[in-house]
């Protein structure tokens, strides 16, 4: 697909007058010892560099920043959350803070913290109110830190206070203003979580997250992302997720998600004003992203967006971690703001199949309440796609597409990032040197729930679902299937326990005692991997947030089972199968299985966890898997598993 469009409005209108908020002080915000971190003071400093170099500051209304009010930020934060940020850069925190500070998720605070915060949230609201009095007709808030991650009661992703929720609920709630539906649009690659929590449930609110996702396993590291989650209550339908499946997406990829979800549906929704979450880290070379939106995609995105609300839009900063980037980035948003230039570009590149099956799986999920989405997409239109690219391992980790091909599928936490003094995320050799290790050593898995089923097994290879599943798998990094495939029996019991799971609702799910019993007998499909992608599997068993920047389970930890029988992976010490169990050897291969451990055991004895009867659509997998891998009839695979079910623990 070729397009070539402009980002130029009608020159014969008039300039547009233009806010733009940048205030040194919030740079005071840094690491407690200045030691090196992608979220920096100079990633402000590059963008207002950038657009004075350009003359783009001279032609705009240049604003004062203002701290926020403590009663504006608590629309959105409680009051405990609102006293900690309040006081956490005074001297009575000194002793304290970084304690605090390593208690929460991927945060850093010093002295300058909570002034910044103030500046930051205050900031956005000075612009947003600016812009809905008419004194300007769109404005961008050069704030730092950011604020979408940050939920009522918790800074988390770099965020201390959420910003645009809190410039939000101002506007809606300064009657005087007119304001009273808004759309936000977050195109920062993370998923806006705090924005979507604080607006759950209010139709005067639609909010738009596009975001790295990949089925739960990007940052944030959970559901919240995923496009079933539209809202609720009155505020249903009012939540739009959509989840790339994968990194490399790019200007095609955003740009047919405008095209088919968005604008189509803000058209229908004809907002008051638009805040956008504007984060850069979708940006070519971002080595936090991994996404490939150029300068071009930016300002498209954003001229598709001036056409509603009178083009009343506030941008205000969230991510974006490449200097070079988010400057250029920036550069070209202002001058669609402006007016002033054209920006030309054009994307040759088809979108992703992926894209294309989320978009629609989007638009199934909310045409219910969004007529303009109810049709299908034409299977001419979306049979133009390009294949997604193979990941690339580069011996070189000082290039930014290095860090990038790198970076897929190492999910991380934003806090565990180094970067050197050029802001560039250093790709860790252990994080590499694991993989390629651990992929030349076989071990044997050995199943006994619904990964006896072959297609069901390699979702968690290849990633995908089978009939059933609630939940997507990401897949392994390995995707080649297993080498070979067998079955044998065991002397351990098989039960089942939860009352649901997020991968297959209501229903128990297959649980393997970690002690054997001679009078036990269990069928387990026995599958050899690499332990590479052994460790892939237990990740996504155990639906961790864990970063994967070192393995679950190395070496050693082979060495220690070996010995010891079982071991329990602190690492993802919450999942339901966190324990590596021992089962002897194959042709000189270890055979492995992973399931609860004993105190688990237990609190099914007692009741505290309930032991429960597998759902119809979990209990066929299991019936599949046992009878076309030859172990039993239909019939005798069904009576196993009722007894299995019943037969007291």
């Amino acid at each position: 697909m070729e397009a070539v469009e402009t980002a130029s409005r009608s020159t014969s209108r008039s300039l547009r007058r233009v806010g733009i908020l940048y205030d040194e002080r919030m740079c005071r915000h840094h690491t407690p010892d200045d030691e090196p971190h992608p979220e920096n003071p100079n990633r402000i400093r590059a963008i207002w560099n950038k657009l004075q170099s350009a003359g783009i500051s001279q032609r705009c209304e240049v604003l004062s920043a203002k701290e926020a009010e403590d009663k504006y930020i608590l629309s959105v934060h409680g009051k405990s959350h609102v006293d900690l940020i309040r006081n956490i850069s005074s001297q009575q925190y000194n002793s304290r803070r970084n304690r605090i500070a390593s208690n929460l998720n991927s945060i850093y605070l010093n002295e300058g913290s909570s002034e910044a915060a103030y500046l930051a949230a205050g900031s956005v609201i000075e612009v947003a109110k600016r812009v809905a009095k008419g004194e300007l007709d769109s404005a961008f808030a050069i704030v730092r830190p950011p604020g979408h991650h940050a939920e009522h009661d918790e800074a988390m992703g770099f965020c201390l206070y959420n910003n645009v929720a809190i410039a939000t609920n101002f506007l809606l709630n300064e009657k005087e203003l007119g304001i009273n539906k808004i759309l936000i649009v977050d195109w920062d690659v993370h998923h806006g979580n705090g924005t979507q929590k604080t607006f759950w449930k209010d139709p005067r609110v639609l909010f738009f997250s596009v975001h790295r996702h990949e089925f739960g396993n990007f940052y944030p590291s959970n559901d919240d992302g995923d496009y079933t989650m539209i809202g609720e209550g009155p505020g249903a339908g009012y939540n739009i997720n959509v989840p790339w499946e994968n990194g490399r997406c790019g200007d095609a990829d955003y740009l047919a998600v405008w095209d088919h979800i968005l604008i189509p549906v803000a058209k229908q929704f004809n907002p008051d004003m638009i805040l956008i979450s504007a984060g850069f880290d979708a940006a070519v070379g971002d080595p936090l992203g991994g996404c490939r939106v150029t300068p071009y995609g930016y300002a498209m995105l954003l001229r598709k967006l001036m056409d509603f609300a009178r083009g009343k839009i506030v941008l205000a900063l969230e991510g974006g971690y490449n200097l070079t980037s988010i400057s250029n980035s920036a550069l070209a948003c202002m001058e669609v703001l402006l007016d002033e230039k054209t920006v030309t570009g054009s994307t040759e590149a088809y979108p992703f199949e992926s894209t294309w099956r989320v978009i629609r799986a989007v638009r199934q999920e909310l045409k219910a309440f969004w007529s303009v989405l109810a049709d299908e997409l034409p299977t001419k239109l979306i049979s133009q796609k390009a294949p997604i690219p193979k990941i690339l391992i580069s011996s070189c980790d000082s290039e930014a597409e290095d860090v990038e091909e790198l970076l897929q599928g190492v999910i991380r936490p934003l806090s565990t990032l180094r970067v050197d003094e050029d802001r560039r995320v250093l790709a860790e050799s252990a994080s590499v040197s694991w993989r390629s290790d651990l992929s030349n050593i076989d071990i044997w898995y050995a199943t006994f729930g619904s990964n006896m089923w072959k297609p069901r097994f390699l979702c968690y290879i290849e990633g995908g679902q089978v009939d059933g599943m609630q939940k997507l798998c990401s897949g392994s990094m390995d995707k080649r299937p297993p080498k070979e495939i067998l079955w044998k029996i065991f002397p351990h019991r098989l039960f089942f326990g939860r009352e649901s799971t997020r991968t297959w609702g209501l229903g128990g799910v297959a649980f393997l005692h970690p002690e054997s019993k001679n009078k036990d007998i269990v069928h387990m499909c026995l599958y050899r991997i690499t332990l590479e992608q052994f460790n892939d599997v237990l990740h996504q068993e155990n639906i961790s947030s864990y970063d994967m920047s070192s393995p679950l389970f190395d070496l050693t930890s082979l060495d220690c089972v070996k010995e010891k029988g079982s071991i329990n992976l602190e690492a993802v010490k919450k999942g339901w199968y966190h324990n590596v169990v021992y089962l002897g050897m194959e042709r000189d291969i270890p055979i492995l299985t992973m399931t609860c451990d004993l105190s688990d055991i237990e609190n099914f004895k007692s009741g505290k966890v309930p032991l429960h009867a597998p759902s119809e659509d979990y209990a066929n997998t299991l019936v599949k898997g046992l009878v076309e891998g030859g172990q039993l009839s239909e019939e005798e695979a069904v009576s196993y598993i009722k007894e299995a079910a019943t037969k007291p623990l």
